[in-house]
């Protein structure tokens, strides 16, 4: 006769095994246009400030480590032009002006995009039959 101590050690080691892992299969047979033209605008415009910080940070260095001042030494010496400075011609309020304006387009293309690749995939889903994806619980 077994005792009520080998009952539970027997079920507590029958329970330290690991259960079997549950898989699930969805098909993704449809994106919601609206939800990926608003993701793709919030990733574009998180890129954009990315972009604008990543210049201003760029632009401070050159300017502190003095590449802008070394590189108009050279030219100067090349050109024989004593005045020329190239922080005239690209000076913070430029870069960042043109790191704006290439956000702002960065933004339009990249959500006009994000749109046109949701459409294609809506319409390619009925030639396919979607995305087959798969999930475990481990």
């Amino acid at each position: 006769m077994s005792s009520v101590a080998e009952k539970l050690a027997r079920k507590s080691s029958s329970s330290a095994r690991t259960p079997q892992a549950k898989q699930v299969r969805l098909k993704l047979v449809y994106v919601d246009f609206w939800s990926a033209v608003k993701l793709s605008f919030l990733v574009m415009v998180a890129l954009g400030i990315v972009l604008i910080v990543g210049s201003f940070l760029v632009w401070m260095v050159l300017a502190q480590t003095g590449i802008f001042d070394t590189l108009s030494g050279l030219y100067g010496e090349i050109s024989g032009e004593d005045s020329f400075s190239i922080t005239e011609i690209f000076g913070l309020g430029q870069v960042l002006g043109i790191a704006l304006v290439l956000a702002i387009l960065n933004i339009i293309v990249g959500t006009v995009l994000g749109a046109i690749a949701t459409v294609l995939y809506n319409l390619s889903v009925r030639i396919t039959g979607g995305v087959l994806v798969g999930f475990a619980n481990q």
